[in-house]
């Protein structure tokens, strides 16, 4: 099973080397399938895959041969040179842009969409809510796939699909071909925010991967804000809103194009294809990557993707829990793209540029809070010292600071936004927003693969869809709660639920290590 992307997130890193080849040698995520985490950190070679580059080549059980990367002809990913690891990360980052920018670049001009389609602004809301809702849905395909095709064609077929499907926005005469049109679109462009990391992971060293990782965060927390700044412009001083659509089109186009050129970087499919050539080229099949021995069907592994991850959100209250904090945060997320144009542009008068600019306050508090994670490493290091062991629930210090500061920045919002008051108070609560969302966000994905470490990518799965649902939902109810509540009460009707549900990081230092103790699947310490 391909290790979760939001693993690569925490720091200090959940998996070693080691144990990243170990996850790509299961067909399906396996009890004691990786070590426990209490020799999570043991060292390793500096390239983990070259723990096994002796066995070139050598015989199985069966007769077969056993292929591996053959040592010094740079065929691992990990051996390539930086300057084509640099060229696979940037690429992979500009595939999560624009799957970021198409899920909130519309958001620049609604109005006007609705306006020229002849419906109402509920309607056209649909467009952000399904193309949302497309990103939790295909991840349960796409992750599958492309342990059977590899991580290269996943992206061309993703992002050529993606292309296609946003030109019906662009050309829409009526809402049906609109709302069809970012359907399909959503759910065909996520395959980049499932796989990236895993790209990321397949060519950097658990060591060497700071400043990439750091890159591809700031792809996918900044990227939703940078849409309404583009869009808002791109609509104000082209006068129509399809421009929007034009230049998305345009920037996917260029994008699919560049996954034509990307290499594969998944070590099971080059080694498969590498057994392949071997047995072309001798005229037999005796030859077979490492990978493939005794490896699960696709349909299992698909039957896994599909089923495991909702029955660890039932049955699981480490995963169910803290799912619903991450879904509440995404929610408010994808709800400043619809707070932020009340706020500034019907109480304050701004135009639809300006009040794009406005977005630029959660980017920064989104700088702000990967300035300071690494605070998070050290707080991990002294809460394990002190435990003797290492424990997933020292990964939520960050968590446990941020839950404070969100339902602040939703009270500064709500009773700043009065006409005639500042425009600074709504910006500083971005600031605060953006900050407390990355901090909670980070911290809390890495507990949950921490505390889940034989079955991350399932349990990943099930927080990825149940967020997807949360902020699909948010424009059919946002707009209504702000319109008849009064932008007020409702922000503080949003500010009470944080502060509610607020104590759950808390519940869970102190009590996590009680109720993984009780799980069957939950990770051990030792």
């Amino acid at each position: 099973m391909i290790e979760p992307v939001e693993a690569e997130f925490a720091q200090p890193p959940i998996f070693s080397n080691a144990q990243e080849e170990a996850l790509e040698d299961q067909g399906v995520e396996l009890v004691n399938s990786i070590s426990r985490i209490s020799r999570a950190h043991e060292p390793d070679e500096a390239d983990g895959r070259t723990l096994h580059s002796h066995h070139e080549n050598e015989k199985d059980l069966k007769g077969r041969i056993v292929v591996d990367f053959d040592h010094g002809h740079k065929e691992d990913p990990r051996s390539w040179s930086k300057g084509r690891k640099w060229f696979v990360t940037l690429g992979c980052a500009a595939f999560c842009l624009a799957v970021a920018l198409g899920s909130a670049m519309p958001t620049g001009d609604l109005h006007s969409t609705a306006e020229d389609l002849k419906v109402s602004d509920e309607v056209i809301f649909l467009t952000i809510a399904l193309f949302v809702l497309g990103f939790g849905i295909g991840p349960l395909f796409f992750a599958p796939l492309s342990e059977m095709v590899g991580r290269k064609w996943v992206y061309t077929i993703s992002l050529s699909l993606y292309f296609l499907f946003t030109l019906p926005s662009a050309l829409a005469k009526n809402v049906a071909t609109m709302l069809a049109g970012r359907m399909i679109a959503g759910l065909v462009s996520s395959a980049p925010m499932t796989n990236v990391g895993g790209s990321i992971a397949d060519i950097w060293a658990v060591e060497e991967r700071g400043v990439p990782m750091a890159i591809f965060s700031c792809t996918l927390f900044m990227g939703p804000c940078l849409g309404p700044l583009f869009g808002g412009w791109i609509a104000l001083k082209t006068h129509t809103w399809r421009n929007i659509y034009w230049v998305l089109f345009g920037f996917i186009g260029l994008v699919a194009i560049f996954t034509l050129v990307v290499p594969e970087t998944y070590a099971p499919i080059i080694l498969r294809r590498k057994a392949a050539r071997l047995n072309k080229e001798n005229n037999t099949d005796v030859y077979v990557s490492k990978h493939d021995i005794d490896m699960v069907p696709f349909k299992d592994r698909l039957k896994t993707a599909m089923f495991r991850p909702f029955i660890l959100m039932v049955c699981e209250p480490i995963i169910l829990f803290m799912s619903f904090y991450l879904s509440f945060i995404y929610s408010l997320l994808y709800g400043l793209f619809f707070a932020f144009p009340i706020a500034f542009e019907q109480i304050r008068g701004w135009n639809i540029g300006m009040t794009g600019v406005s977005f630029v306050s959660i980017i920064i508090g989104i700088a702000i809070a990967m300035c300071v994670m690494p605070i998070q490493e050290r707080l991990y290091k002294k809460h394990c010292e002190r435990e003797g062991k290492q424990v997933p629930e020292a990964r939520l210090y960050m968590m446990m600071f941020g839950c404070i500061f969100m339902p602040i920045s939703l009270f500064i919002f709500a009773f700043t936004s009065y006409p005639g008051i500042s425009w600074v108070g709504p910006c500083a609560a971005g600031v605060l927003f953006g900050f407390s969302m990355v901090v909670i966000y980070i911290s809390a994905n890495s507990y949950i693969v921490d505390s889940y470490s034989n079955f991350a990518a399932s349990a990943v799965a099930a927080k990825t869809f149940m967020r997807s649902c949360f902020g699909a939902s948010v424009p059919m109810w946002i707009t209504i709660c702000y319109k008849h509540l009064g932008f007020q009460y409702a922000g503080l009707m949003l500010a009470c639920i944080g502060v509610v549900i607020g104590p759950i990081p808390y519940i869970f230092f102190l009590k996590g290590g009680a109720i993984r103790a009780r799980s069957t699947r939950a990770t051990k310490t030792e």
